[in-house]
């Protein structure tokens, strides 16, 4: 137990360091025509191009609101695996967290393809409203960050049918998951009029 235990541990930590880093250098590459470019957007750097003579993709624009959608279910489906643990329905709720852990990675997914082939859009609102879209924006992106380490963790805990700190953890998970996905409907509301 105490092996698979570090072993998870290990694995969680991997997972947590590793992904933050990719998404983040993916988001700096773009599948421009039938190029692979990486492209810091410093004043006077230049693109370096990583791969040529590629198949030409056109920029995935139709995905924002699929992936909004996605994170609406997300929410959705935290809520009812919420109510199914308190009320004793501990295959349902396993059933539904697992769902949530899949649309999350469909999320990811979809997340970089769209940036790896869509120019980014810049938020139009003026005033107050950006304000509140930057903070929304911000706390959604740090959070959704720290929530991956908070998700390995609560559902490996579960496996391992140590459920009293699976329990002790989700109690923080939850509602960090849940404000990452809610806010991620919320950031394409408010910026779906300016792509």
């Amino acid at each position: 137990m105490v092996k698979t235990s570090k072993l998870y541990n290990s694995l969680i930590w991997f997972v947590s360091v590793f992904v933050p880093i990719v998404v983040a250098l993916l988001l700096f590459t773009k599948w421009s025509q039938d190029k692979l470019i990486f492209d810091m957007r410093f004043p006077n750097s230049e693109p370096v191009v990583i791969l040529d003579n590629l198949p030409f993709i056109e920029p995935l624009t139709f995905l924002p609101p699929i992936y909004a959608v996605i994170n609406g279910l997300t929410a959705i489906l935290l809520v009812v695996a919420v109510y199914y643990i308190k009320n004793g329905k501990r295959k349902i709720h396993e059933s539904l967290i697992k769902v949530c852990i899949a649309l999350s990675l469909m999320f990811l997914v979809m997340y970089i393809a769209y940036h790896m082939t869509t120019d980014p859009t810049s938020y139009g609102g003026k005033g107050f409203i950006a304000y509140v879209y930057y903070f929304i924006l911000i706390t959604h992106i740090i959070l959704s960050v720290a929530v991956i380490p908070l998700v390995l963790t609560s559902y490996s805990r579960a496996v391992q049918s140590n459920f009293k700190l699976h329990k002790k953890i989700a109690k923080i998970t939850f509602p960090i998951w849940l404000y990452v996905a809610v806010t991620g409907v919320v950031v394409y509301l408010m910026i779906s009029p300016y792509y």
